[in-house]
């Protein structure tokens, strides 16, 4: 009985955590698949076609508009990459869609406030920057090459469909594009990808924090964060 109860107060919890988050997951995933809509990959992949600072930081805002588990990310990536984009663009863009993602902020607003969205991001940013630094200082010709060898041998990974795949809907206005069939089509397509590609991420993250939250009691955290020392807690604390 003990253990029901347990269990069913994790699953609570975890279920209230899905309810908060719920509606920035699909406004993330819908504002994806929009942008993946009418952006073709194609495209894409001609805009970071260098390792510019310009290419990088398109490479940047693109990765955050298209959220991506990790599987889809290299997946997509190496499709950029085989299209024609550098390998430090294609790089950036998958570093991008797993950590600078719009839902991802929505959610750490939500569940944690500003300061962790703007620590996410600022790290994320951060990263960024260093791993352009050490393309530029250390990636050699022969190194590329040899990847782009690998990429063309067609080795198909989890989410390979989703990496090739591309509705995108070029032809026509803006709202034109947006508003049409086959342009719903596709975002409702791309939707659908997103959601499957993580959900199993989510869905584990989701019943391990309800379990924590349940069944780990407050004193643990404070003591392990050392909330209530002066000073060490600014540097290791939440």
């Amino acid at each position: 009985m003990i253990i029901v109860e347990a269990a069913g107060q994790a699953l609570a919890a975890a279920f209230n955590m899905l309810w908060e988050v719920l509606w920035p997951l699909a406004l993330g995933f819908i504002l994806s698949a929009i942008v993946q809509t009418l952006v073709s990959r194609t495209a894409v992949a001609r805009a970071l076609g260098s390792d510019s600072p310009r290419s990088l930081a398109t490479a940047t805002l693109l990765g955050a508009a298209s959220s991506s588990c990790s599987y889809a990310a290299v997946a997509i990536a190496r499709s950029l990459f085989r299209k024609g984009a550098s390998f430090p663009a294609a790089i950036v863009f998958e570093f991008a869609s797993t950590n600078l993602v719009f839902e991802l902020g929505l959610i750490l607003l939500i569940l944690l406030g500003w300061s962790f969205v703007g620590a996410e991001f600022a790290g994320g940013l951060l990263m960024i920057v260093i791993l352009a630094l050490l393309f530029r200082w250390t990636l050699r010709p022969a190194l590329v090459a040899e990847a782009r060898r690998q990429a063309e041998q067609g080795r198909r990974g989890r989410m390979e469909g989703h990496g090739e795949m591309d509705m995108s809907v070029t032809e026509g206005p803006f709202l034109r594009r947006l508003s049409s069939r086959r342009g719903l089509t596709a975002i409702s397509h791309y939707f659908w990808m997103d959601v499957t590609s993580v959900w199993t991420d989510i869905g584990l993250g989701l019943l391990i924090a309800g379990a924590l939250a349940a069944w780990v009691p407050t004193s643990f955290w404070q003591g392990f964060f050392l909330t209530n020392h002066p000073v060490l807690s600014q540097v290791w604390g939440p």
